[in-house]
Formats: structure tokens, sequence, C-alpha cells
């Protein structure tokens, strides 16, 4: 259903994805999306960010928006106000999953991230980690043993980067290895060549649901916004679920609602008619 047959209901807070659903290709936020979250805000509608990016990385949008509100971040493993400090909820990874997902990629010379405290760690670095430190505009930091880090916190995710034919059976490898040694983690991807490592209960339905429950608003008033495999339950939780048009076609599929493009201002044209 494309959202200008909706028959529009009050919503209260709205959720959005950044990396192609509000974010152009150019990773940039036009001005004409700005100006209507902007308004959607004045006209009473909480809305905030639901991005598998970490804090630092998503507080620039966040700012550029007007934002001060809780962001989903992490994939949902942290819920935290970027202007006052203050932690809504809080999912990192347990130890011995973390443990294991870093000795599984050493054996398969996987790249992957380490998000700990706010900072971002590598054991290697690949052409794909290169690009994704320039996408998330986040520099890594080079460590010998990720494992060591442990000792010091754990972390709120992590993230495989390989390539596209490889990442579907590296999750389902990873799944039957953890299952092994009883151990269980949300393994889904974000992107056709990144595998995101949460704790089972670090998901974007997840942590939408807590926002509105402590925000007292019922999932009819909940509207949210996305492109890839990890926005699926955040999209079906709430009570308006929409996939931009470039989204997977499996997402595509399972999104009660469809709005134009992250190149189209799709976010922004739907809270319009959603909540203007």
């Amino acid at each position: 259903m494309e959202a200008e047959e909706l028959r529009m209901g009050k919503i209260k807070l709205a959720a959005i994805d950044l990396d192609d659903t509000l974010l152009r290709d150019d990773l940039t936020i036009s001005q004409f999306s700005r100006d209507i979250l902007q308004q959607v805000q004045k006209a009473g509608v909480t809305v905030t960010l639901a991005t598998g990016r970490m804090l630092p990385s998503a507080l620039p949008y966040a700012e550029q928006l007007g934002f001060d509100v809780p962001l989903i971040t992490y994939q949902g493993a942290l819920i935290k106000n970027a202007f006052s400090g203050e932690v809504f909820y809080s999912r990192p990874l347990p130890e011995e999953v973390s443990r294991t997902v870093i000795r599984y990629a050493r054996r398969k010379q996987i790249h992957v991230n380490f998000y700990v405290e706010d900072k971002l760690y590598v054991e290697r670095i690949t052409e794909a980690g290169k690009h994704y430190e320039r996408l998330a505009g986040v520099p890594f930091t080079m460590v010998d043993d990720l494992e060591a880090l442990l000792a010091g916190g754990l972390p709120y995710k992590m993230l495989l980067i390989d390539e596209r034919q490889a990442i579907d059976e590296e999750r389902e490898e990873l799944r039957e290895f953890l299952g092994e040694a009883g151990l269980e983690a949300n393994l889904v991807k974000s992107k056709p060549t990144y595998l995101e490592v949460n704790h089972p209960l670090a998901t974007k339905g997840t942590a939408l649901k807590k926002m509105a429950e402590w925000l007292k608003i019922s999932r009819e008033q909940v509207a949210a916004f996305g492109d890839s495999f990890n926005d699926l339950d955040m999209l079906e939780y709430a009570g308006y679920g929409f996939a931009v048009a470039n989204a997977c076609p499996q997402v595509h599929a399972r999104a009660p609602y469809i709005t134009a493009s992250n190149n189209e201002d799709g976010v922004a044209r739907a809270l319009q008619e959603l909540a203007l």
C-alpha cells in the first residue's frame, strides 16, 4: 500500500533508519526532509533515529535535525539521549558470545568491528573495512587482540564484513557455531555485506517497543521507516511500518506500507501525510 492511500491516524512517535532510508546515497539529508522533520516535531511527534550505527556516528545527524531525544543505536542495543547522556536501555553482547565471534572471525579471516564505550576497534583492516570507516565517519583503533578488550567492557555489537556471496553462509555457520556452545545471538544483515551480531534482546523492534512504553505511546501511534532485514521487526511492530522504495525485495514483501525512495524524500513525504 502506498503512503497516499493511508487513512491517517494521529502518530506520536516516529523511528527512522539512517542508511538507505533517511540518508540519500550521498549520505546527506535533503533540505526538504529536514524541514518536514522539524515541522513534525513541532506538531508534537517524538522523532528519533533507529540505526545500526554507533552513537558517535549517528550523533551528527541528530544534531543536524535537532533530535534532543533518546536515540536507538547499535542495532537496538543502546537507547541513549545524545544530548543529556541519559541511558534508557542497554543490552551489550555477553562475554562468551563476543569471544566466540572473535575466534570465528579470526579462523575465517573475516573483518570484524568491535564496538565498546563508543569506540570502534579492529584486529585487521580490509578494503571493505576501510569503506565502512568512510561511510560511518568514525575511525578504527587497531589492536592486537580484541579478546583482551573484554576485560574493560562488553561490546554493544560486533559487525562482520565480507563478500556478498559469503555473508549468508557465514550467518548460518556462525549461528550453528554459537548453538553448539549453548550460546545465542541476534544475527541479521543490515547491508548485503554486513552481518550484525547483537544480544538476542538488542533489536530495533524491541528497542522501539521499549521507547514507546517509556513514552506511554501505543504501537498504533508509532511509525517506523527502514530498508533492510534489520528493520523488519521494527516495521512489523509499528502501527505504520514503511519500507522505502529502494528497500530489498524481502522487506518490501513484509512491510505494511511502501513510500518513496531515500533519494526521493520517502520518509518526509510519508510523515507529511501522517502528521501534518
